[in-house]
């Protein structure tokens, strides 16, 4: 397991960002001038911590159903195929993510796509490129989560762990 050791500017857009990613025409920018720093040092600040393993994506996340259509959905894919088969699967513009489980239905992916027709479409596709038995599971009832948190930065300055993930965009267990 590799362990990085994260800037000041990192650590600050980690916090901030969570919970208050700026909605303006250029969020860097706002960034920048509420940390005092440039739009390019952001810029470096995000693509090193993306680099890191420590953001995986920046982006907008929409409640389900307020836009779109979207599916959860699952494939049982041979070990030796898994690599090509989640470039496949991430090769679609409409899968947002993916990650590896510990399970017969081994790569679990979201696809949201402007409406449902849509949506099965790039199911389908995929299912058909790859060959192999697809799981859809739409959500049935919503639950919110929220993900941010507090981060300690007191703490003993102890590396940050990080596991660079292989051919899928995200490993859960």
């Amino acid at each position: 397991m590799a362990t990085v050791d994260l800037s000041p500017l990192e650590k600050d857009l980690l916090d901030i960002t969570q919970r208050d990613f700026p909605l303006s025409p250029r969020p860097y920018a706002t960034l920048a001038r509420r940390l005092n720093v440039t739009e390019e040092a952001v810029l470096g600040a995000f693509r090193s911590l993306q680099t890191q393993g420590v953001v995986g994506r920046i982006g907008a996340v929409w409640a389900q159903g307020a836009v779109g259509s979207s599916c959860l959905a699952a494939l049982k894919v041979p070990s030796a195929r898994l690599e090509a088969v989640a470039a496949t699967v991430n090769a679609h513009p409409e899968v947002n993510h993916n990650y590896e489980r510990d399970h017969p239905w081994n790569l679990w992916f979201v696809v949201a796509a402007r409406d449902e027709p849509a949506r099965e479409a790039v199911l389908d596709a995929i299912a058909a490129e790859t060959g192999l038995p697809l799981l859809r599971l739409p959500m049935e009832q919503g639950h919110h989560l929220d993900l941010g948190f507090a981060i300690d930065w007191s703490a003993p300055a102890a590396p940050v762990p990080v596991t660079v993930p292989i051919p899928v965009k995200e490993k859960r267990p």
